[in-house]
């Protein structure tokens, strides 16, 4: 979690960013970077990454630039970001297989330990990921779980309700369907018919 608890929200959204960028920067064998440099990585300005890292503390040096494996580092400890994060997907249907196929996430935010879906057809291993039925969700739930990718289309309340019970506290949300859950339990939903609308409407603009 970060320490400083007055950073704005879009300086949040950013920050994945930044790490995914230069952890990519590392494998390459770039040991340190401009503010301007990485600006052109990232599409962002560089006085917005300056007014960014400047949340984090004193990270860079006039001329000198950043220290790539150091802001790694930094970004690792401030954020709590887990490179061993056991994930979980419900729902192995179409795009539950693609996520799957995607696994690892550029080594950024863990990977897809195994899912679940209520179809027995469905279960097996998928880009060798296990497949388990929602009926042995108690016990293969990999130990230390805390995030689940929800991908269903049915029972969808009733699911959520499950996974809590199991220790989930996050949930990425693909359904287009309300979901409620308790204090202390959050929800990203993803809504790609929203996201394409908006693209539209800025597309619009630009004429």
């Amino acid at each position: 979690m970060l320490k400083n608890q007055s950073v704005p929200k879009a300086t949040l959204q950013r920050y994945p960013i930044y790490l995914k960028a230069l952890r990519k920067l590392d494998n390459l064998g770039m040991t340190r970077i401009m503010s301007r440099e990485l600006a052109e990585f990232v599409d962002i300005e560089p006085t917005t990454i300056r007014r960014d890292f400047s949340f984090l503390g004193s990270l860079g040096k006039q001329g000198y630039g950043y220290e790539v494996a150091s802001l790694i580092k930094i970004f690792d400890a401030q954020l709590g970001v887990n490179f061993d994060e056991k994930l979980i997907i419900v729902g192995a249907g179409n795009l539950g297989r693609a996520l799957m196929n995607y696994n690892r996430w550029n080594h950024v935010v863990g990977e897809i330990a195994c899912a679940f879906d209520m179809e027995p057809k469905k279960t097996g291993a998928v880009y060798e990921i296990p497949v388990y039925p929602m009926s042995q969700l108690t016990e293969k739930m990999p130990s230390g779980c805390r995030i689940a990718i929800l991908t269903i289309s049915q029972d969808i309340q009733e699911t959520v309700d499950l996974l809590v019970s199991h220790g989930i506290k996050g949930i990425v949300d693909f359904t287009h369907e309300h979901i409620q859950v308790p204090k202390g339990v959050l929800v990203k939903r993803v809504d790609v018919v929203s996201m394409i609308q908006e693209l539209i409407f800025e597309t619009n603009a630009l004429k």
